[in-house]
């Protein structure tokens, strides 16, 4: 069986009998293997030590080791006492650590923050380098994972910073939302207790060691890194939607090493020797440092994941509207050409576009060609055109009339209302005489500048639409999402189609 499944598998043993905790258990359990720890912050009474039991029954054999701190709890009451019998017949101070923290494999410390500096200063060294100093001898732990809970953040100023700092992933959990599920809970007669002590998808002390040397051995893609360097920059400027305001979210640099770590041990317990983009997006977990940061920094890490399709769409965009401009300005200039074997063949031909209306506003104002020709003739018109005037700005001397096609306005434009007859343009119903040749003067024919691009705009939408469902599917087959990462991934995607098919509008003008 693959490990995938075989995690899957477990996963499932390790959910039953307990509501709406598949993020929490999902998440322990990865950043057990990855050897790494978790805190779980929420009220009391919301299964927090339910997760740390259940993450004692994945592996084989494991012990577990629970307690509640306050702020009266003692070194001894966590590490294990002081052996009297050896610091009387040895002079040895060393503790007796059997059934205590040092010998666990899962260890579940409720209240983390009321625990004292001793304590504190301890679980340093414990948590990050599973290292135990027992009197004169220095003791590798077996520990697998420690759960730490609270219902609060750290105090400020209490020098708390490097242990919530050792704590790589970071949950939010609540109580029970869904109806149905709640119900259930409050019908199930087993009351929480342990209903996974024995399965055969347990991972063995053997397995875990090879597991944590093969984990070792996973690559990182380039794409990967790449994208790390993209969710850091944007960590500098974080808007966080509940207060307004934009913060700058510190990650250290142990931190990122560690979430490397992580996104390697994700790979492998998907069956996969390269740690790649679809691993990514849990981390948000290990990057926020208050409640309020986390939805915001899940938003930019999505957004990351397909920053090389936005980027490529962006590019796609621009070049779709360098192609329409150049194909009216292709049509202005066939238009213009037109006119020259037609009725407005004496009209005078400025910068290949436009014709010159004498005496309006400072006399420098100019009226496109082209949409000369599609205005209404003053005679037959109803009611007039809506067209706007506005200044060039390429030449703020120069003030620009054209017809209005429902798109935005340039800047400082405003709608005037315009029809024509044989040698004039009425804007706003006052006659304006258009330039016509001088005696023997030339016309200057316009020729088009520049060359549509042959591009396959539909073919290159289709390509980049399939590459963004596929990299969908990938990234929602990550077995370590929650529903609500999915559902925030949907919410995304949902506004980077919508945005494919309006430039598929786009391409329409092109044709």
């Amino acid at each position: 069986m693959k490990i995938k499944e075989r995690i899957q598998a477990l996963l499932l043993e390790m959910n039953k009998g307990i509501y709406e905790k598949e993020t929490e258990i999902a998440l322990s359990l990865l950043a057990a293997v990855a050897g790494e720890s978790i805190i779980i912050l929420g009220p009391p009474g919301v299964a927090k030590s339910m997760v740390a039991r259940r993450l004692k029954c994945a592996f084989k054999d494991a012990r577990n080791f629970e307690y509640l701190m306050s702020r009266f709890s003692t070194p001894d009451e966590i590490f294990g006492p002081v052996s009297i019998s050896l610091l009387k017949s040895s002079d040895k101070y060393e503790r007796t650590i059997e059934g205590y923290l040092p010998s666990a494999d899962v260890v579940f410390l409720d209240e983390i923050w009321k625990a004292g500096p001793a304590i504190q200063n301890t679980l340093l060294t414990v948590i990050n380098e599973k290292l135990f100093r027992n009197g004169d001898k220095e003791i590798h732990l077996p520990l697998k994972l420690l759960v730490a809970a609270s219902n609060e953040l750290p105090a400020q100023g209490e020098g708390l910073e490097a242990l919530w700092d050792r704590f790589l992933i970071r949950l939010e959990s609540g109580s029970v939302k869904g109806q149905e599920n709640f119900e259930r809970m409050l019908m199930d007669s087993n009351d929480g207790k342990d209903l996974v002590n024995e399965n055969k998808w347990q991972i063995t002390n053997e397995e875990y060691g090879q597991w944590t040397e093969r984990i070792q051995g996973v690559d990182v893609s380039d794409a990967l890194l790449k994208c790390i360097h993209v969710i850091r920059k944007a960590l500098g400027a974080v808007t966080v939607t509940t207060s307004d305001e934009r913060r700058s979210i510190y990650v250290s640099d142990r931190r990122w090493k560690k979430i490397v770590k992580l996104l390697r041990t994700s790979a492998f317990l998907q069956d996969r020797k390269k740690a790649d983009l679809v691993d990514l997006l849990p981390i948000y977990h290990c990057l926020w440092n208050e409640p309020d940061e986390c939805q915001d920094i899940r938003r930019i890490v999505i957004r990351s994941l397909f920053s090389e399709s936005g980027t490529d769409l962006a590019k796609m965009k621009l070049a779709i509207e360098a192609d329409i401009k150049l194909i009216r300005m292709h049509g202005a200039t066939w238009k213009a050409k037109a006119s020259l074997l037609k009725r407005d063949g004496n009209k005078k031909i400025f910068d290949s576009f436009y014709y010159h209306l004498l005496d309006h506003d400072t006399g420098n104002t100019y009226i496109f060609i082209a949409d000369y020709q599609r205005m209404r003739d003053y005679k037959n018109a109803q009611k007039g055109q809506l067209g706007v005037l506005y200044k060039d700005p390429k030449n703020p001397v120069r003030s620009i009339i054209r017809g209005y096609d429902g798109a935005d306005y340039p800047d400082g434009a405003r709608q005037v209302i315009l029809v024509r007859d044989n040698d004039n343009v009425y804007v706003d119903g006052v006659q304006f005489k258009i330039e016509t040749l001088a005696p023997g003067e030339k016309q200057k024919i316009p020729v088009a500048k520049g060359a549509v691009s042959e591009r396959d705009y539909y073919a290159e939408l289709d390509t980049l639409g399939d590459k963004i469902r596929k990299h969908e599917a990938d990234i929602k087959g990550n077995i370590f999402l929650s529903d609500d990462d999915r559902k925030e991934l949907d919410e995304y995607l949902k506004g980077l189609y919508s945005e494919i098919a309006l430039t598929r509008h786009e391409v329409e003008k092109v044709e």
